[in-house]
């Protein structure tokens, strides 16, 4: 397997996949560690953090802020000096969020009241596309001051501090960032805030904000009103983050669907919030074993076994999009060898990711011979043909390239696949450990 950064990366059909596999920290939960040990008190340790493109544009806009945090280097302990709750620091030039879209919209939250202080974000030009209202505007009711282009909708947007006040705020969509920008705005508000969800997004906020020491209550159905009582002093702790679900999800689609397959996946988080992608392939009756449950820091882990067998086709929707918007295109994937037809409803929000995500996959996987149709929510895909190798594209979009990568796996003829390098944002190492796995 040949490719690197800008060249085309050669992806041969066939073989086996078989090992032991540990995929990289979290990315949810890296970036949260970054963040909240910056406004603790004291030192926090993580262990296990995302290596990554987007938790180090997390860990560079909060040096920029007077942070002290230790380089981040594959399989090192990060330290962060925390500055205290309102202890960050004007920043003398533009906040660079690079590519991360959880970067920009936590860091609305946690900028807006810094009272008296100015802040500019930017990022590249792929989230200078991406919607940031569903931010801004939630973050108005507390009384933040955030501007920007398409009337504050477009990065770059400007913070201006403000003291916040605080509010009852019901969230137009489930989406973790939304809702982990309002709790971190309102740590330092004037009275309680209540954030109430349509329903319940990923909870890592929730979880270490309590291990960190906040006031902060969940409650309402399925955990979906979330109280902060400020005025309680954040400690520095130390966490350990467990392997990302989102990138696992790779490895268990492959081993579902490669012949011969058996793979197990080491220290994946399974945070209830997360495991859509279990329920899902469950639904389609893949072997998967969860093997040495444990809790650590808070979160759930497991080692999770996966072997080849056949594959049901599946529907979902909107209901479940929370715990798996992320596998959505890997999914599509797997759908391509279901016999029959599966349909991928409620997940309009795809469109506003990295890439539009409904769109690229639907396009990749048509040049391979796919039968699939676009809708403005999802996708329906008519699997049990064959697809072709061909000329592929990830058009910048880790998980697009990770996919494709798993479909040229199960393609008839070899594949290329171009901008494979995009993988590194959230998998560094991801073709490497293809490589490894392969017999």
């Amino acid at each position: 397997m040949s490719g690197s950064n800008g060249s085309p990366r050669d992806l041969k059909a066939g073989g086996i996949l078989r090992g032991h596999v540990r995929v990289p920290g979290d990315k949810s939960i890296s970036h949260r560690a970054l963040l909240f040990g910056a406004i603790a008190e004291g030192t926090t340790t993580i262990e296990g953090l995302l290596p990554a493109e987007d938790p180090i544009s997390t860990a560079a806009c909060l040096r920029s802020m007077g942070t002290t945090i230790s380089p981040i280097q594959n399989g090192e302990v990060v330290t962060i000096e925390g500055v205290g709750l309102d202890g960050l620091q004007e920043p003398s030039d533009i906040l660079d969020c690079g590519n991360s879209g959880t970067t920009m919209r936590l860091m609305l939250g946690l900028l807006a009241g810094r009272e008296g202080r100015h802040f500019v974000l930017t990022g590249d030009a792929s989230l200078r596309r991406r919607p940031m209202n569903r931010v801004g505007h939630p973050l108005s009711l507390l009384g933040a001051d955030v501007r920007g282009r398409d009337q504050g909708n477009l990065a770059p947007l400007a913070v201006q501090g403000q003291r916040l006040r605080g509010a009852v705020v019901g969230t137009p969509v489930a989406s973790a960032q939304v809702k982990s920008a309002i709790l971190l705005a309102a740590l330092t508000a004037e009275g309680s805030t209540s954030v109430i969800e349509p329903a319940h997004s990923r909870d890592h906020s929730e979880r270490m904000l309590r291990a960190f020491g906040a006031d902060l209550e969940v409650g309402g159905e399925m955990g979906r009103h979330i109280l902060v009582r400020p005025g309680a002093t954040l400690k520095g702790q130390h966490v350990v983050v467990p392997g990302d679900i989102s990138s696992a999800a790779f490895w268990l689609v492959a081993g579902a669907l490669v012949p011969g397959a058996s793979i197990t996946v080491e220290n994946v988080g399974l945070n209830p919030t997360r495991t859509g992608i279990l329920e899902v392939l469950e639904m389609m009756g893949a072997s998967i074993e969860v093997l040495n449950r444990r809790d650590v820091a808070g979160e759930p882990v497991g080692d999770l076994q996966v072997k080849h067998g056949p594959l049901k086709p599946f529907q979902f929707g909107e209901e479940i999009m929370p715990r798996l918007v992320d596998e959505v295109p890997i999914l599509s994937v797997a759908a391509c060898f279901c016999d029959g037809e599966s349909r991928i409803s409620g997940a309009a929000e795809l469109r506003v990711k990295e890439t539009d995500r409904l769109a690229v996959m639907a396009r990749q996987l048509k040049a391979m011979g796919a039968d699939i149709d676009e809708h403005p929510d999802g996708l329906t895909i008519r699997g049990g043909r064959s697809l072709k190798g061909a000329e592929l594209d990830s058009e910048t979009d880790h998980r697009v390239a990770m996919s494709l990568a798993v479909a040229g796996l199960m393609a008839e003829g070899d594949s290329r696949i171009l901008r494979s390098e995009a993988a590194a944002v959230s998998y560094p190492n991801f073709w490497e450990d293809l490589e490894r796995l392969r017999r």
